[in-house]
């Protein structure tokens, strides 16, 4: 194996010019992202009007107009029962909302969606919300962008990584196209599906939703889909109330997030297959639909009602509760379809019921703060779920009351809950997922602060019987040792494998180390290089102690080992949990005293 020279020019970043053939395929998959989007809301109205109107029309049509009276029960039903079918014989990964699907296919997936995952999931999320599913658009769509963007890159030669780049930039693209907010898009691509903040991923998924943000008025209305332009004097008691409100929208979330996975447990506790279970769930969605037909749908008028404020507390308080049950149910089913809109009306509903006690503020604004807050503690991403209601809503006002309410949600849940709505359902297939992002220890260290020196080294002059003889004459060696020419200069190294096979030979016993191992592959390492970079090379060749020399003149300087890298590791650690106070008040005295350890 030849072992490439690692370069002494170190940056901020990794990234090349690759990035920019990644940038111009994100540009043609933020297109492709719009032209989904808006075929999927097409298919929903067109679902919704000939289940419940019998027409084949793309008329705007609620479906609490429906003439089908108390039978319409049967419809949540009928649209479910294709979904199980759909699911069984086409896709299992169109059944639940959309996001964890894409995040295992980014974890453990390497990031390659099948095409006709492309093509079921925007159809079952279509007959899934046309027939009266309390879900929303986003999670599909996320789904369908992504499968996008993955099939795209599958066409080219591209590794693991520059996969899930375009898998997440299509994801991107889509949520820009259905909200119209290319900031936040970005957002939930950082906070949620890229697993990693580099120039090679950021670029292209900011270059997909901006393309989206471009396209997408030429086939949607422009303007902010809530437009809301309340304001609020921000005192102490509003903060105060920010804060509150936060607090009761992440409890929330931690409600929401176990009656979904306690009725899936539910539905797998039944004697029937999986593909029958949507059925069921539909008939409760149904049955919810005759108490509150405005729970029905993906309810964005809700939302606008609730941003106006002007909707009774009553009937905010029945929309919360009957939209709760059938959509926790529905979701626990495998019924197909997001969690977003339908998060939105639960913090909506929240707040507007929390407005009495709340400070005064314009109305629809504690509505506004509690659908950021339940978003954000929900999802577990605060900053995604600002930046949404801003640019949802077009009002940039609110910029400090939203994110302190989303910190609060978020804070509750991160303390509460092991596992977000989107990562426990990842969990119980068996997958771990981590949320938190930090610097690698290893890129700030330079192998010079990490090596071990002096070195024990053999000479190039010595035998190979001498070799075998000092491996096993005495009790305590290394496994592997340098072999170092009367300048110093490393020409190879020995292992005590490589002993024991001369041993066996007994054909080269007169032969030197110099001779013997003149020609071979061997892997060095330098001073200046970073550990990760080191620690890289080692992963791939296989090796677990390495020399390190001097570039100029190969001269062995030291040696890495495992133990060394696992040292690092060990600080990184010790970082965390040891906890010192370095200025302390000594109350016998009088006086501050300082830790020993500061200079």
């Amino acid at each position: 194996m030849a072992f490439s020279t690692p370069s002494s020019r170190l940056g901020d970043f990794t990234t090349d010019r690759r990035v920019l053939l990644l940038m111009a395929l994100a540009a043609v998959i933020g297109l492709g992202g719009v032209g989904a989007a808006w075929l999927l809301l097409r298919l929903i109205t067109l679902c919704t009007n000939l289940a419940y109107y019998g027409r084949l029309s793309l008329e705007d049509l609620p479906i609490a107009g429906t003439p089908l009276g108390w039978t319409a029960v049967l419809v949540p039903v009928a649209g479910c029962l294709i979904i199980g079918f759909m699911a069984r014989y086409g896709s299992e990964k169109i059944r639940g909302h959309g996001i964890p699907e894409a995040m295992e296919a980014i974890l453990i997936g390497r990031s390659r969606i099948q095409p006709k995952v492309a093509v079921l999931k925007p159809l079952s999320s279509a007959v899934s919300i046309g027939t009266g599913g309390p879900f929303g658009a986003e999670g599909p769509i996320i789904m369908t962008g992504g499968a996008i963007g993955s099939l795209l890159a599958q066409m080219v030669h591209m590794s693991s990584a520059e996969r899930k780049t375009l898998l997440v930039a299509g994801a991107a693209a889509g949520m820009t196209a259905i909200f119209g907010t290319p900031v936040a898009a970005l957002l939930l691509a950082v906070e949620l599906l890229l697993f990693e903040w580099k120039p090679r991923s950021f670029l292209p998924v900011a270059v997909a939703a901006v393309v989206a943000a471009a396209v997408r008025p030429l086939l949607m209305d422009a303007a902010p889909l809530f437009p809301y332009a309340g304001t609020v004097d921000v005192s102490a008691a509003h903060v105060l109330a920010f804060a509150a409100l936060g607090i009761v929208a992440g409890l929330g979330s931690g409600v929401l997030t176990t009656l979904v996975y306690a009725a899936e447990d539910g539905f797998a506790k039944l004697p029937i297959h999986w593909m029958w279970w949507p059925a069921l769930g539909g008939l409760v969605i149904g049955l919810g639909g005759l108490i509150e037909p405005a729970a029905l749908g993906v309810g964005y008028d809700n939302i606008r009602h609730l941003l106006a404020g002007d909707l009774a507390l009553h009937a905010v308080l029945l929309l919360l509760a009957v939209k709760v049950v059938i959509w926790a149910v529905a979701l626990g089913s495998g019924a197909s379809g997001g969690v977003l809109a339908p998060l939105l009306i639960f913090g909506g509903a929240l707040g507007a019921l929390a407005t009495p006690v709340m400070p005064d503020a314009a109305p629809g604004f504690w509505a506004l703060l509690g659908m950021a807050a339940m978003m954000g503690g929900t999802m577990r991403a605060p900053l995604t779920a600002t930046l949404f209601a801003v640019e949802l809503t077009g009002n940039f006002g609110v910029m400090v009351p939203v994110l302190t309410a989303c910190a609060f949600a978020y804070g509750v849940t991160v303390l509460l809950l092991k596992r977000s709505i989107l990562t426990e359902k990842i969990a119980r297939r068996g997958h771990h997922v981590t949320r938190e992002y930090h610097v690698d220890p290893f890129d700030l260290v330079r192998v010079a602060d990490l090596m071990t020196r002096p070195v024990e080294a053999l000479p190039a002059s010595m035998t190979v019987a001498q070799v075998v003889d000092h491996f096993t004459t005495l009790e305590r060696r290394h496994t592997s040792y340098p072999v170092v020419d009367a300048q110093g200069i490393v020409v190879g190294e020995v292992t005590r494998a490589d002993s024991l096979a001369w041993t066996v030979e007994q054909g080269d016993r007169d032969k030197t180390m110099g001779e013997l191992l003149a020609g071979r592959e061997l892997l060095v390492g330098y001073p200046d290089e970073l550990a990760s970079q080191l620690a890289d090379r080692m992963a791939l060749a296989g090796v677990g102690r390495v020399p390190i020399v001097d570039r100029a003149d190969g001269k062995l300087l030291g040696l890495v080992g495992r133990k060394d890298l696992l040292r690092l590791r060990a600080l990184r650690l010790a970082e965390e949990r040891e906890r010192v106070a370095y200025f302390r008040w000594n109350a016998e005295t009088g006086r501050k005293t300082t830790h020993p350890n500061i200079q």
